[in-house]
């Protein structure tokens, strides 16, 4: 028996953890006092606005794509931006490099970096009923960046936490199962979830002022704040990150009530701006059913009931053959009941739907080796990690795949490359393994 035809009956049978390898900016955390960009006044920071800045940069990419990427709709995406630079233009803080898009996740969110890149996912796009909430949505998260709110809580440890470059190295289809709950597309939780009452207040008023000086009525702030009420009575499960770390909803609504019908009453008679919103988001709203299965499905899947998900994927799929989001859902709920086959057809039809997003291409790779077929894993891993490269995991399953096709020194450059990175894990110990057998190493 080869060497790899050695590792491909391993790599059948045994798992190997996740890992998390967290990537450092910096060599140290800098920390100190700035004048609030708000409020004038002194406050005690972690980060540089350069600093800020690089954040956005470096891990701004890698969650966005945990969330499936932005929607391929460039109208959709257009106008977006559109309602975000209106408003971001008339902030404290108009010189930072705000970014919107709407990402195929679904569930109910959005989130920025510190920054200002911006992230608002079809799970919420989607219950909006005009412009004036979505830029309320949009103050909200503008309302952070200006406050700096991340910049005063953590600084460098922060994004110690949240860079995660090489979750999921794992070692068959079978150990699939990690990817397929909802936490795994939760990544920027560890970005927002420390934000405090106080911050979640001044996020809001931050907002309303923003909107309200870019013409939008008052008012679209309590009309969002209802949704959110109304949503976690409804589906608790599909809200996160932001507006679930504090269930604070009933308060912050009626605190924006009170605001629109006495401080901004006079804006009350402004537009809300329906129709064009409607026109803006006719396209997804005509998915809605396929957004909602998939939300449903993604609850199952929480739950680990695998049947009643892919049910749900099928309906998604039955709804919108071509959705994105649903082929890679319906690839991982099968691959995690052990259905690799039919997982990897789906899997593959995401990467030809979407072939600039990076996660279908790191899911046909994984499927690819608990098949046999190193060369259709290395291929797709190879452009994961062109898309988005860095991510420690993916080398080390380019070294198994490579070495599953016979390429004994690739495989040992990748590995190599691997234990530069760590040397803690299973994935560590066979790569220092092969190269102690191959000669690489004493």
């Amino acid at each position: 028996m080869t060497d790899h035809d050695d590792f491909a009956h391993k790599l059948l049978r045994n798992r190997l953890n996740r890992r998390q390898v967290l990537a450092l900016f910096g060599a140290a955390a800098l920390s100190g006092c700035a004048t609030s960009p708000v409020g004038g006044g002194s406050i005690l920071v972690g980060m540089s606005e350069d600093e800020e800045k690089d954040v956005d940069r470096k891990v701004a990419p890698e969650q966005f794509s945990q969330d499936l990427g932005a929607v391929q709709d460039a109208q959709l995406n257009g106008y977006l931006s559109e309602v975000g630079h209106r408003l971001d233009a008339r902030t404290h803080r108009p010189q930072m490099p705000y970014s919107y898009r709407v990402l195929n996740a679904n569930y109910v969110n959005a989130y920025t970096f510190p920054g200002g890149a911006m992230g608002v996912t079809r799970g919420i796009l989607v219950d909006l009923d005009n412009e004036a909430e979505l830029a309320a949505l949009l103050g909200h998260e503008l309302g952070h960046v200006n406050a700096r709110h991340a910049a005063q809580r953590q600084g460098q440890a922060m994004v110690a936490q949240v860079a995660v470059t090489g979750v999921n190295i794992i070692g068959s289809a079978a150990g699939f199962g990690g990817l397929t709950d909802l936490g795994t597309q939760l990544g920027a939780s560890a970005l927002l979830s420390s934000y405090s009452r106080d911050n979640e207040r001044e996020a809001d008023a931050l907002g309303q002022e923003y909107m309200v000086r870019a013409g939008y009525p008052a008012s679209g702030m309590v009309g969002l704040q209802q949704l959110l009420v109304d949503q976690q009575k409804e589906s608790p499960g599909m809200l996160q990150t932001m507006f679930s770390t504090h269930p604070m909803s009933k308060e912050r609504r009626d605190t924006a009530r009170e605001m629109a019908e006495s401080k901004y009453a006079a804006t009350s008679k402004r537009d809300v701006g329906r129709e064009r919103f409607m026109d803006s988001t006719a396209a997804l709203r005509q998915i809605k059913p396929t957004i909602t299965a998939c939300q449903n499905g993604e609850t199952a899947m929480a739950g680990k009931q695998y049947g009643k998900a892919e049910e749900q994927f099928r309906t998604a799929l039955k709804n919108t053959p071509r959705d994105y989001a649903a082929n890679v859902l319906m690839a991982k709920c099968l691959a995690v009941q052990d259905k690799d086959g039919q997982a990897l057809e789906y899997a593959q039809t995401a990467t030809k739907i979407y072939p600039q997003e990076a996660q279908a291409q790191k899911l046909v790779g994984v499927l690819a080796l608990g098949q046999r077929d190193p060369a259709l894993a290395y291929e797709h891993l190879d452009q994961y990690d062109r898309l988005l490269p860095g991510d420690a995991g993916v080398t080390f399953l380019k070294g198994v795949s490579l070495e599953g096709m016979g390429k004994r020194q690739e495989a040992a450059s990748q590995y190599a490359a691997y234990l530069r990175r760590t040397r803690q894990g299973k994935a560590a110990e066979y790569s220092a393994s092969r190269l102690k057998s191959w000669g690489y190493l004493k």
